[in-house]
């Protein structure tokens, strides 16, 4: 009989102490989200395949002295092929980075300083992107997927917002997928 109110005494014991730690304050709730879609298509940009690289042309530092300058836009294309199915729209969502930064530019990890990287649609208009807002905020335009097909226009520049920049290296990147509608 003993051991018997022992066994059950450690077996109150045990739960409590299961309970306390469930009820403690130091968990939390994880919520997972996601989608998938019937869209798909192949992507490649430049021709390169879906990871590409866009060269800006050499320019001179002292085009970069003035708080604001832009220069040095080079255009680039991302074209969707065997899209299945084969009608819809498509947007490019840049997704948001170590690279990113606040005013919505990429960071440049070269030696160059005081000039970043802009991200520009040409999807109906020249229109600055802004990567560090969320899909469908970033001012990325929606193109019509045709007979399978769909072509999206964009540029890559130069772009200083303090001024001073200073002669170097300019490199970057940014991840990004395609987001059908």
């Amino acid at each position: 009989m003993r051991k018997i109110a022992i066994s059950a005494i450690a077996a109150a014991m045990g739960f409590a102490s299961v309970s306390a730690y469930a009820d403690a304050p130091n968990g939390g709730l994880l919520t997972i989200n996601g989608e998938l879609t019937a869209q798909t298509c192949d992507v490649s940009g430049e021709g390169q395949g879906n990871n590409f690289t866009v060269t800006l042309p050499t320019l001179s530092a002292a085009a970069f002295q003035s708080a604001g300058k832009s220069g040095g836009s080079t255009g680039f294309k991302i074209a969707l092929t065997n899209c299945m199915p084969d009608t819809g729209n498509v947007r490019t969502f840049w997704e948001y980075g170590v690279n990113t930064l606040a005013d919505g530019n990429l960071k440049n990890n070269g030696t160059a300083t005081n000039i970043e990287v802009q991200l520009v649609d040409f999807n109906g208009g020249a229109t600055v992107m802004d990567v560090s807002k969320s899909d469908g905020s970033q001012n990325s335009k929606t193109v019509a997927i045709a007979s399978g097909t769909a072509s999206l226009q964009y540029a890559a520049q130069y772009y200083t917002p303090a001024g001073g920049a200073t002669p170097g290296s300019v490199t970057t990147n940014v991840t990004y997928s395609m987001s059908y509608q």
